[in-house]
């Protein structure tokens, strides 16, 4: 990952702006897809974002990232504070043309530094066992697994990782 790599901007956005609705819809049906081995329709999307709404993703709490490369909207991640030290990281998304270009990991570290900016000392995620890709990004980036802290339909697996000066 080169950090003078200037295509790329990671950058908050409201949650419910189109550029932002776009990438968690986006996100939502691949994610829906993978689950049921099919596409995903548009009123499951739908009803996957009422079960699990974004709404909380978003100051004074919370943050949702876009990354940009090239001016184009190519990823999003998000965090919320569980508690004033413990931050979670949902809605980690890169779209299939730039992955493997250094995204995900320019994503978590964004997200890392806004926690810390909240007081987070620690930033936890869960994730499903299917999602391999996934689970490596966050092995490499310093996450470890750990027991379950929630209860969650769709999790399989719970990272943790503390963050620089924590």
């Amino acid at each position: 990952m080169n950090p003078l790599d200037h295509r790329w901007d990671i950058a908050a956005a409201p949650v419910g702006d189109e550029t932002s609705v776009r990438l968690l819809r986006t996100y939502i049906d691949e994610m829906a897809s993978r689950y049921y081995g099919r596409p995903a329709t548009p009123a499951e999307v739908d009803s996957a974002l009422a079960e699990d709404p974004s709404d909380d993703l978003t100051p004074p709490d919370g943050v949702f990232l876009v990354a940009r490369r090239d001016g184009e909207a190519v990823g999003c991640v998000a965090m919320r504070l569980l508690s004033p030290e413990i931050g979670e990281i949902k809605r980690m998304y890169v779209a299939r043309e730039v992955r493997g270009l250094g995204c995900g990991g320019r994503l978590l570290a964004a997200v890392e530094a806004h926690a810390r900016t909240l007081g987070a000392r620690r930033l936890r995620l869960d994730t499903r066992h299917d999602l391999v890709e996934a689970r490596a990004l966050y092995a490499k980036h310093g996450y470890a697994e750990i027991p379950p802290y929630a209860e969650r339909r769709y999790a399989d697996h719970w990272f943790e990782k503390i963050l620089p000066g924590g």
